[in-house]
């Protein structure tokens, strides 16, 4: 039976089997793997800081992740599909692992974080 998100371990498992699958997926694989050239070493560990912070209130996190996306925009045009794969993966690994109050608001935040950064990266672009 499926619980929710409840602690560190859980968003280990969450991040680790989302970013297993975008490892693998046709369309952001490649720029995760090939543009990014991601140290999945460093990365990971981020991410659970990243979503430990966003869902756990643990404030573990310190980084920017919207100056991350500008530049990797600047190499490749991160495009509205590119973020609704992401989106799309990200609540099916959700769906697949987990379900309750946690689990809605980590699928809520991963979409509106997905929207600001589509956002930002067409505004980057304006002269």
């Amino acid at each position: 039976m499926k619980t929710d998100i409840q602690n560190r371990q859980d968003i280990i498992l969450l991040v680790n089997t989302f970013y297993e699958k975008v490892e693998r997926d046709a369309i952001i694989g490649p720029i995760f793997t090939n543009v990014a050239n991601v140290d999945w070493d460093k990365h990971l560990p981020l991410m659970y800081s990243f979503w430990c912070t966003q869902l756990l209130e643990e404030q573990s996190y310190a980084g920017n992740p919207m100056m991350v996306h500008e530049h990797l925009n600047k190499k490749h045009t991160l495009m509205q599909y590119h973020f609704d794969g992401w989106v799309r993966i990200f609540v099916e690994t959700v769906d697949e692992l987990f379900t309750g109050v946690k689990a809605d608001e980590a699928k809520s935040r991963a979409s509106q974080i997905s929207s600001l950064m589509h956002h930002r990266m067409r505004e980057s672009e304006r002269p």
